[in-house]
């Protein structure tokens, strides 16, 4: 781990701020590059004056939107024909289709936005909202919010805490651990509303 960040710290020194773009936008779809091995590291290097931390902020949300763009128009003009098409061989029903288009219709706000706060689900959450359809605007705005958030927290880790790996780590880790108890939380209170309104 520690000669990860290591090679981090020196990619992004080298690349700079389109280094935090790329990597940011292949964390964001199908390459697993974890952002608590991006963003912290950009921190650490503003803090060292060699950055400016907002706009390596602005970088990696940016980063983020291009790669959930990436498995957004995938996942819709490539995916959803074959699974309309083929999807009842793996029994994918229309039916089923319909009901996750309808779900994402319904709530695909509370999804992309919660989706971009959870690792492993933010590599992901882009597919269902281009299978179904989700409004770009809808979309870009959840996805802006909730990578803005992440990318902010674990900048903001490096800046303060430094060049120390291990603890870089370990409030990474404690971040995420707020980040879940918090959606969870978010998604209590809009199933409460929203049973409220029925």
């Amino acid at each position: 781990m520690h000669q990860a960040i290591d090679w981090l710290v020196a990619t992004i020194g080298a690349m700079g701020y389109p280094g935090i773009f790329i990597l940011m936008a292949m964390e964001s779809s199908v390459f697993p590059v974890p952002s608590e091995l991006v963003m912290p590291p950009a921190g650490y290097l503003a803090q060292q004056g060699e950055m400016n931390i907002w706009l390596a902020i602005f970088l990696g949300t940016a980063g983020s939107l291009a790669g959930a763009y990436a498995n957004y128009f995938a996942a819709h003009y490539l995916g959803r024909p074959l699974l309309l098409k083929y999807g009842k061989y793996v029994w994918i029903t229309e039916e089923k289709f319909a009901r996750v288009e309808s779900f994402f219709h319904k709530h695909g706000e509370i999804s992309t936005f919660i989706g971009r706060l959870l690792p492993v689900v933010r590599h992901l959450i882009s597919l269902p909202a281009g299978l179904a359809g989700m409004h770009h605007g809808t979309f870009t705005l959840y996805t802006l919010l909730g990578a803005f958030i992440w990318c902010t927290i674990l900048a903001w880790i490096g800046y303060v805490i430094g060049e120390n790996r291990d603890l870089i780590m370990e409030y990474s880790h404690q971040a995420l651990i707020g980040v879940v108890i918090f959606s969870v939380a978010l998604v209590a209170v809009y199933v409460w509303r929203h049973r409220r309104k029925k």
